[in-house]
């Protein structure tokens, strides 16, 4: 049966009272990843956002045991945490690793590489608020074209951003998915799919960031849906080396044209400076991507 606001889990592991900035797409995506779980689950987190959220010990807001870890070892943390539970025996718990960009795509992916290659059997979670936002929003490689970052802060980055899912995909993983905080229901049921197969499994939320994109709190689901609507994030799962778009964007595919890349552009005080010239090739490349999803989508 298909998830959904009636009969999603009522339990909640995520308790008021967190450290996380107004509008924080973080809070929304880790309240469903945790509901998902059913809270049999270890955590592990490196520096970051999460961090914040989670709490100074011995206070937290969040009712799962976590292990905080430094930044470049989120993967070797859950390595170690999968290989503690089978020697004790323990069954029917669930090791995340979750992590932000910079700690992801940057500081933390030799880590991820070296337990994706090794089949570690635990799900990791890329939450991708598209630069060092714990630290003053410095840029990181998921940062895009245009955008201006702590250290940007003139020109904007000169680079696209790097593709950490294909990057994920191409270690012949046995799931890989796209996900965003604004679809939280797409999301949840990504997390499920993920907890019942063996193996690493990587799952890439992208999760604006009010204070850090320059735009008001109360818009953080609408700039996660534009960025769907845009074709700025696609939303698939690739199962087995099986392509599926999802959601949304499924739903885009079969039925009408992406809006426009300016239209997610303009709605962020980041993109301030951004010349016609990077829109025109950040226009480029959502095409391209598009494209190639439609080639590989099996469901349309």
């Amino acid at each position: 049966m298909k998830t959904n606001a009636v009969n999603l889990t009522e339990t909640e592991y995520l308790l008021p009272g967190n450290r996380a900035c107004p509008g924080c797409a973080l809070s929304l995506a880790y309240r469903h990843i945790l509901k998902a779980l059913e809270g049999q689950v270890i955590v592990t987190v490196p520096a970051s956002c999460l961090t914040v959220l989670h709490g100074m010990y011995p206070v937290t807001s969040v009712n799962v045991p976590c292990v905080n870890t430094p930044f470049p070892s989120t993967g070797a943390s859950a390595t170690g945490l999968v290989a503690g539970l089978k020697a004790l025996g323990k069954k029917g718990l669930t090791v995340l690793a979750i992590a932000g960009d910079g700690g992801t795509h940057d500081i933390g992916i030799q880590a991820l590489s070296g337990a994706a290659e090794r089949q570690e059997d635990f799900i990791y979670i890329c939450y991708d608020n598209e630069g060092y936002m714990n630290t003053g929003n410095q840029r990181s490689g998921s940062t895009p074209l245009g955008a201006i970052s702590g250290t940007t802060p003139i020109l904007g980055k000169q680079q696209n951003q790097k593709d950490m899912t294909a990057i994920m995909e191409a270690h012949s993983i046995p799931y890989v998915a796209t996900a965003n905080a604004s679809y939280p229901l797409d999301l949840y049921e990504k997390v499920r799919k993920a907890k019942a197969i063996e193996g690493t499994r990587f799952i890439h939320v992208f999760t604006p960031c009010p204070p850090g994109w320059g735009f008001p709190y109360s818009d953080t689901i609408k700039i996660g849906e534009l960025a769907v609507k845009t074709g700025w994030v696609v939303l698939y799962e690739v199962e087995d080396g099986t392509f599926r778009l999802t959601s949304a964007s499924e739903s885009i595919a079969r039925r009408g044209n992406l809006r426009p890349v300016r239209d997610y552009l303009r709605e962020q005080g980041r993109f301030k400076n951004i010349t016609e010239e990077q829109i025109n090739e950040l226009q480029d490349w959502v095409n391209a991507r598009w494209s190639r999803c439609l080639d590989r989508a099996t469901s349309l």
